[in-house]
């Protein structure tokens, strides 16, 4: 490794916002606000989009989260590289419209609107914003749900709009009604504010609203439009279609892994353990999905994972803390087939796992690394009890009892550190990432090795090149 000084530092601050971005979420969290976390994560990105451009366009093909990619790419359209290289501002546009077609259609829509609002109006931008809005499939639907963000786009980029859908969103109120539509989903809309059978031929978040407009009991609605359900509005529903009486018919081996989690912990544990079977397999079968190829592949993994207090997490991202260690811990046991779990509060019972104690990380993570597994896999906030314990004994086993680093320790934290500006280490010997999504763990891990100082900036430029281009060849 040749890189100087400068370059390692480059290389850290690199991490460390790709760190932030994927587990930050500018919502409150248990030890921090969701002011801070803003005003955090808005340095981190003006500071590496100055200093590492190239670079900072590439996270688009890690596994940030979806608020902080939407926030990327507002810099690239908004900001945009005087003189850059044509094939850099090329994988870059491959990038936007890469990253924009896998995210929800919400988000972009609501992307959409901050650059009108902004003003943002440069030709890529009204490139970008064409080249998505034609690859919707059904632009009378997102007429229906996202109004306000199709309207928007529409007349910021001055787009063309198929004739039903334009007279939908132009035409005043009063004349909106009365306009006959060739779309049959439009016409639907038109009869659901006179006729409640209209009501059932919406999507359900649409019809939602006119069915307590028209005062239908909810039991009814409930049974009459699980056919117009997606799987993640049927899983969300499913208390209270139990509630009601009511088959929500939910396969929830479909779902992702890290949602069904957060299901998962939101059921009281008497009915977890009423519904031990189907849960179990539900979540055996995610996993397994989660793993893909891999599935087996990985050698002796020991996890430690925190259910402390603190993974709670707070009012808006309840318990996900928690539901990301309850994924990693299915999803390591169906990488490695002689995985095990150290949960920090001795529960020996993953699907009853909830909140509770302090956060004793030293115990466990020694106990860990003591019996010499290959991998070691920590995911935990990062708040322990007794911090210099830890820091000062991890440092102490890896220089003196493993030198040669034949356990591999990676410390996955899925809550940013506002007032740190980064994630909250455990140790300066245990490299520390962010995680958002338990499924992109393995690339996770195989990112972690640049954090323990062995590699620089080079080999992570190259690394991040050869992620961009994957990113953009898997497209489909």
């Amino acid at each position: 490794m040749t890189d100087t000084y400068a370059d390692l530092l480059a290389c850290e601050d690199l991490l460390l916002f790709a760190g932030a971005a994927t587990a930050a979420t500018g919502r409150r969290e248990f030890h921090s606000g969701a002011d801070e976390q803003r005003l955090s994560m808005e340095f981190l990105h003006d500071y590496v989009h100055q200093t590492l451009p190239d670079l900072y366009a590439m996270t688009l093909a890690l596994h940030i989260n979806d608020h902080h990619a939407a926030r990327v790419v507002h810099t690239l359209l908004s900001h945009p590289r005087p003189g850059a290289p044509a094939d850099e501002r090329a994988r870059e546009n491959g990038l936007i419209r890469r990253r924009l077609a896998l995210m929800p259609p919400q988000r972009v829509y609501r992307l959409f609107r901050r650059l009108a609002g902004d003003r943002v109006n440069n030709r890529r931008t009204r490139a970008t914003m064409r080249d998505w809005l034609n690859a919707r499939p059904r632009l009378e639907l997102d007429a229906l749900k996202y109004r306000s963000g199709l309207h928007a786009a529409a007349r910021h980029a001055r787009l063309p709009l198929p004739p039903d859908v334009d007279r939908f969103l132009f035409s005043r109120t009063s004349r909106r009604r009365r306009i006959r539509y060739d779309s049959p989903l439009l016409r639907a809309h038109g009869r659901a504010h006179y006729s409640v059978q209209g009501v059932y031929d919406l999507p359900f978040t649409v019809a939602e609203g006119f069915a307590a407009h028209h005062g239908v009991p909810r039991e009814r609605f409930l049974e009459r439009i699980r056919a117009r359900t997606t799987h993640a509005e049927r899983l969300r529903l499913e208390s209270a279609t139990r509630r009601a009486g009511v088959d929500p018919r939910v396969d929830l081996g479909s779902m992702p892994l890290l949602r069904l989690c957060v299901h998962v912990l939101g059921l009281p544990v008497a009915e977890r353990e009423e519904r031990r079977t189907e849960l179990q397999e539900a979540l055996t079968r995610a996993a397994r999905r989660a793993a893909g190829p891999l599935a087996g592949t990985w050698p002796t993994t020991v996890a430690v994972l925190d259910d402390s207090y603190s993974s709670w997490g707070s009012p808006e991202r309840r318990n996900h803390p928690l539901a990301a260690a309850l994924a990693c811990h299915h999803l390591l046991h169906a990488l490695s087939p002689r995985a095990t779990t150290r949960w920090l509060s001795g529960h020996a019972d993953a699907l009853t796992v909830r909140p509770l104690g302090p956060t004793r990380l030293a115990e466990a993570v020694l106990d860990a690394v003591e019996s010499r597994p290959d991998r070691v896999v920590i995911v935990s906030d990062g708040h322990d009890d007794h911090p210099p314990l830890l820091a000062d004994a991890l440092t102490v086993w890896r220089r003196r009892l493993d030198p040669d680093r034949a356990t591999t320790v990676v410390h996955l934290n899925p809550v940013f550190d506002a007032d740190g500006l980064s994630l909250r280490p455990l140790s300066p010997a245990v490299p520390t990432i962010g995680l958002r999504d338990p499924d992109a763990l393995p690339s996770l891990v195989e990112l972690a090795r640049f954090g323990e100082g062995r590699l620089g900036l080079s080999e992570l430029r190259a690394h991040m090149e050869a992620t961009a281009t994957a990113y953009l060849e898997a497209r489909t």
